[in-house]
């Protein structure tokens, strides 16, 4: 699988393309469709999936999915907050797959009440729950410090050491 890092809209926001054969998943598609859509073109776009609901992460999803088809997912914690249609609402524990690989839901409430994380092989996409320098902020709507605490220390013991970070914003990084 190829994993595609694009920087998208004013808060630049990381962009994730995942390709495996002529399937393609776009997580926080945040703003700049015709960026995204040059990444997958030609393939058939499965899924786009949201980490949270901030229209940093979820600007281009509506008119992505009107554009190439694909599913809209997110975590079920977002239910009172996401704005726009939905195709399923995302537990802890369900995978999502991607050609020959998987994508495991971590439910990660603390930025937000449904934030996720979305656990590979041996990488993570940690959406604005963890950065490579701190965590994601607690005091706008659905956000909890006492749940962000619990969520960091869950993905504690889920991140190996030289396991890849794919994080909401900021540069990609390495756990020591």
């Amino acid at each position: 699988m190829e994993i595609k890092h694009l920087i998208v809209g004013p808060l630049l926001t990381n962009c994730y393309v995942l390709i495996s054969g002529n399937e393609a998943i776009v997580i926080d598609p945040g703003g700049e469709i015709e960026k995204i859509l040059k990444e997958i073109e030609g393939k058939k776009l499965t899924y786009i999936i949201l980490t949270h609901y901030h229209r940093d992460h979820t600007l281009a999803a509506p008119r992505l999915k009107k554009e190439k088809g694909g599913k809209i997912l997110i975590g079920k914690g977002e239910k009172e907050f996401i704005d726009f249609p939905v195709d399923e609402f995302l537990n802890e524990k369900e995978e999502i797959r991607i050609g020959n690989e998987f994508l495991k839901v971590i439910s990660t409430p603390g930025h937000t009440k449904g934030s996720i994380c979305l656990l590979g092989k041996d990488f993570i996409f940690t959406g604005d729950t963890l950065f490579a320098d701190g965590v994601g902020r607690t005091d706008l709507p659905g956000g909890s410090e006492k749940d962000l605490e619990k969520s960091l220390k869950k993905l504690k013991k889920i991140i190996k050491p030289k396991m890849k970070i794919f994080p909401g914003h900021g540069p990609i990084f390495e756990k020591k």
